[in-house]
């Protein structure tokens, strides 16, 4: 018997804290050479103005194995009534290859997201950072919150998106309520980027929504929004005066326009990237070295977040005796 689990039922199952947690061990994995994860199979279609990969993983610490397949299509708010970003996650038995779960995968691809942040941050920023921003207003915005809340006290946090002035106050209500910390829209993006200690960019953009001279000595930035070829949320000044650390830097040199484009017009190279996050896990690297500079963390999503998540939570229902049960 397999289990089905929607989008509810997972909700009940893994917070943002658990999250950073199993994270942190799947990237440890990962720098550790105990996890099996080939290159994402990814492909644009912009017909429909869309973007779809095939994600495959083993992590054989955890006894987790599996495939995600997702989609970001980013008319489906406009046009459909459905997230951009939609999902859904296969587990297969280790020893058998049987399937234990399909699962909803569009929840977990936030949570996963907005706990790596969480990670990076840790490592990363400043002890004494406690001023958060997101450019953002959408189910990634919501969940990278959480992720730097987890790694900081944050004491005040700045927000921006493109969206209707009403909208942007919803989403400050909210996330203040849901972190008990004070949200603010600022009047710009500007704004966020020169008062924020960490930053994460959470958008769709396709081109910079930053100039890097805006950026303050000390800032940690979390990019996360960007995960193809060509399009980009940071501007090359803000990646040339970066520390610069990659979820992985093959998947990174692969996919993230907003490191594939200063290398093309030569003011990046390969060599000027630090190191992968599972290097800082597992301390073969440093993180932060000093308060005054500008740390990157760039991720295009792996795997390995997906997988060790969603094995997390089935065994969570299993425990707990909640979802479907069905036979192929």
């Amino acid at each position: 018997m397999a289990l089905l689990l929607d989008r509810e039922t997972i909700r009940g199952l893994v917070d943002m804290e658990g999250a950073v947690g199993i994270i942190e061990q799947a990237f440890a994995e990962l720098a550790e050479g105990t996890s099996i994860m080939p290159q994402r199979t990814a492909e644009t279609d912009a017909e429909h103005n869309g973007w779809y990969a095939f994600m495959p993983a083993q992590l054989k610490n955890m006894g987790a194995l599996g495939i995600k397949a997702v989609t970001v299509y980013k008319d489906n708010p406009s046009k459909h009534d459905l997230p951009s970003t939609l999902a859904t996650i296969v587990l297969l038995d280790g020893e058998t290859g049987q399937a234990l779960s399909v699962m909803d995968g569009g929840y977990l691809t936030a949570v996963r997201t907005g706990a790596v942040t969480g990670l990076a941050t840790k490592h990363l920023a400043r002890a004494d950072a406690t001023v958060a921003g997101v450019l953002g207003a959408g189910v990634q915005a919501r969940a990278q919150l959480q992720g730097m809340s987890v790694a900081r006290k944050l004491e005040r946090i700045l927000c921006y998106s493109q969206d209707p002035p009403d909208a942007q106050q919803a989403f400050a209500g909210e996330m203040s309520e849901l972190l008990g910390v004070p949200v603010e829209v600022a009047e710009s993006g500007r704004a966020v980027i020169e008062g924020a200690d960490i930053l994460s960019l959470a958008t769709t953009a396709a081109t910079p929504i930053l100039d890097g001279d805006w950026i303050r000595e000390g800032t940690h930035i979390n990019a996360i929004g960007s995960h193809a070829p060509g399009v980009r949320e940071l501007d090359t000044r803000s990646v040339v005066r970066s520390k610069i650390v990659c979820d992985q830097l093959a998947a990174c040199l692969a996919e993230a326009g907003d490191i594939q484009i200063p290398i093309e017009e030569g003011a990046l190279s390969a060599d000027d990237l630090y190191g992968e996050l599972g290097e800082l896990v597992t301390g073969r690297k440093k993180g932060r070295e000093n308060d005054q500079e500008i740390t990157l963390f760039k991720s295009v999503g792996l795997s390995i977040q997906d997988i060790s998540i969603a094995s997390f939570v089935y065994h969570q229902a299993v425990e707990k005796g909640v979802g479907t049960e069905f036979n192929f």
